[in-house]
């Protein structure tokens, strides 16, 4: 399966009351209660229902390896409630410029040389005006010169960004919903849902391929897990990447003292994304460094099979590369 394949059009199938619905009105494909019926499966049962659909369509024993770097680090004028880029809150992140094309590309090369085959650039801006998007591109095209997947989050983008960044080759663009519609206004003030939706409908106009998640562990509960599972899953087509995150607890932001999820419930999270997604690459994404290696697995097991690798996401710490290394080898499985 080539993750690359993909539809050259998205339709967005809301499963909330204020949304507009589209012109096409389709049934949802997982509605919230089927979602919901698969976390409440016994936890055997569903992970061999994730395997089962996890060795359909992927090799059981490869992950693909992504790397992300902050090419534009803090000062963000959003208010997302886990978020220490925010100036909102005071967690001891300064904002910073642009990186250079010069300093993207050695870290490229860094990153192919330890396995990565996909580099992910995010910056933290709302939306990036037209001459951010032509300094990005040149940061696209580098890191296409250098034999890797592009990959950018970025925040909003009009539908001219979304195609100038398709012109220099972008492959990825990451736009997560991070949580349910119903649970979305405890989290942020300053974006709406529908304005996430709309640029993932732009993306996906363009021509680039879609990677949407979101985060888990920030006080919803599992039925609004089941939205946020199903919001993404009734994308049509749904992302070819998707990247489960469990909420890194950083002093200073608002979700600071959020009491951590429980990490069955994360396997549990990553499982349904398998399920109900069966040709996406899941990703076990931000809060990897606070599980055991036991947990890791048991995530890989229930259809994880893509990391983000190296000792950094953006601002917060991820599990070193020698430490990825031994848990996958001592797991055998191989890196694409």
């Amino acid at each position: 399966m080539n993750e690359s394949d993909s539809l050259s059009t998205i339709r967005i199938v809301p499963l909330r009351r204020h949304a507009q619905p589209p012109a096409d009105r389709t049934e949802a494909r997982w509605p919230v209660e089927r979602v919901e019926a698969l976390f409440a499966l016994p936890f055997n049962d569903l992970i061999h229902q994730a395997q089962q659909v996890h060795r359909e369509h992927f090799d059981a024993n490869e992950v693909q390896l992504s790397t992300l770097l902050s090419i534009k680090t803090g000062g963000c004028p959003e208010d997302c409630g886990y978020c220490p880029q925010s100036v909102h809150f005071d967690t001891g992140v300064a904002a910073g410029k642009l990186l250079g094309v010069d300093e993207v590309a050695a870290a490229a090369r860094a990153a192919r040389a330890q396995g990565a085959s996909r580099f992910c650039m995010g910056a933290a801006w709302r939306e990036p005006k037209d001459r951010d998007i032509e300094k990005v591109a040149e940061l696209v095209r580098a890191v296409k010169a250098e034999g890797l997947e592009a990959c950018c989050t970025l925040g909003m983008l009009s539908e001219g960004q979304a195609r100038a960044l398709k012109s220099a080759g972008l492959d990825y663009y990451n736009h997560n919903l991070d949580t349910a519609p119903e649970a979305y206004g405890r989290i942020i003030s300053t974006r709406t849902y529908d304005d996430r939706l709309h640029t993932l409908e732009r993306v996906r106009d363009a021509g680039i391929g879609v990677c949407c998640g979101g985060i888990v562990g920030m006080g919803e509960s599992r039925r609004e897990r089941a939205g946020l599972v199903a919001q993404i899953a009734n994308l049509d087509p749904y992302p070819e990447s998707v990247p489960i995150n469990n909420l890194v607890r950083v002093e200073g932001t608002p979700l600071a003292d959020t009491p951590a999820l429980d990490p069955l419930e994360f396997v549990r999270t990553i499982a349904v994304a398998r399920i109900t997604m069966p040709r996406a690459r899941v990703r076990l994404s931000a809060g990897r460094r606070e599980m055991s290696d036991a947990v890791q697995a048991l995530c890989f097991l229930a259809g994880a099979n893509s990391i983000f690798y190296g000792d950094k996401l953006l601002t917060t710490g991820n599990p070193d590369w020698e430490a990825d290394q031994r848990l996958l080898g001592a797991l055998g499985m191989r890196t694409c």
